[in-house]
């Protein structure tokens, strides 16, 4: 069989997706490619799952521990990043296997990117003061006055992609929606829209259950000690794109609201906060994922659920040897 240039594992957080992943990698010749928007960063391994040491020297792993959390990485940074691996892993006769839940990246690989306008800091200190004074509901009603086709997507509390999308009509003149071409392919993409490997529950409340026991344990193995390690070093803040991740911006807008100590029933309110912010992000990627109709779709909540995972990867690269 030819050799198929990557495949992708996509999925909701908490899906199954890197188990899978290590399963695939000890059986087929492969190299891995983090599609995650908070792996790429040094210092942040708790709270973003981030794979073991002892997992990450079984197999090649790339997009992982690449910046600082002062930096950013765009979609834009992944497509270009992950089109060289993918050549480069192709050119030790292995197979580029995408594994992640950023599922902008995975979109942005496939169907290609929109030119839109450059971030503006200036003009996101001031959106950002306005959020701070007014809401970001009241925010979500300004942007549904010069761009409701993107209003009309986004929560109210969506503060990351209100933002953006304020900040795209301020600098351009021209709402969000009005860049969104509405392609659904990408010629030049080297991940086929039919080699995306998609991890869905069906039952919703089996991966509720499982994103509980997810920040359960994150506590337990130290998220706190993580997040005030970042803290003091002085210069992150909740501004950054690595400090809004899920998880890190909740604890560390009560530990600015509490202090550098939470009691119990503060830590109590961080699982609450937390594990409903990781339902969201769940909810959001099994959206983006419902958008792109060739993904070969498994049942992550089923018995069989690895069973099938490698049954698909065997279709693209034949038997194991």
């Amino acid at each position: 069989m030819a050799l198929v240039s990557c495949i992708g594992l996509a999925g909701p957080t908490a899906s199954g997706k890197s188990a899978a992943s290590l399963a695939i990698a000890q059986r087929w010749p492969v190299e891995i490619i983090s599609v995650d928007s908070a792996l790429v960063y040094r210092g942040m391994d708790i709270g973003t799952a981030k794979p073991t040491a002892a997992e990450l020297a079984q197999v090649p792993h790339h997009l992982i521990n690449i910046l600082d959390p002062l930096q950013s990485y765009s979609a834009a940074d992944f497509v270009r990043d992950t089109t060289r691996l993918v050549g480069e892993i192709n050119g030790r006769r292995r197979t580029a296997l995408l594994v992640g839940g950023t599922m902008l990246y995975f979109k942005a690989l496939l169907v290609g990117l929109d030119d839109m306008p450059q971030a503006d800091a200036a003009v996101r200190a001031s959106i950002d003061a306005r959020a701070a004074a007014l809401g970001w509901p009241a925010l979500h009603d300004e942007l549904q006055r010069v761009d409701p086709v993107t209003a009309a997507r986004l929560p109210p509390l969506d503060s990351q992609r209100i933002q953006r999308a304020l900040e795209v009509f301020e600098v351009s003149g021209r709402p969000l929606s009005s860049f969104q071409t509405g392609r659904t392919h990408n010629p030049d993409s080297p991940l086929a829209p039919e080699h995306l490997i998609s991890l869905e529950p069906r039952d919703r409340a089996w991966l509720h259950a499982r994103i509980a026991q997810r920040f359960d344990a994150m506590l337990a193995e130290g998220f706190m000690i993580e997040v005030k390690r970042l803290r003091a070093r002085g210069d992150l803040s909740t501004d950054l794109p690595s400090m809004r991740c899920v998880g890190y911006r909740q604890a560390w807008d009560l530990l600015d609201a509490y202090g550098n100590t939470l009691k119990p029933a503060q830590v109590a309110e961080l699982r609450e906060l937390g594990v409903a912010a990781t339902r969201q992000l769940a909810k959001r990627q099994l959206t983006w994922l419902r958008s792109m109709p060739q993904r070969r779709v498994i049942a992550c909540d089923a018995p069989d659920a690895l069973a099938c995972v490698l049954e698909s990867v065997q279709t693209l690269l034949g038997a194991p040897t």
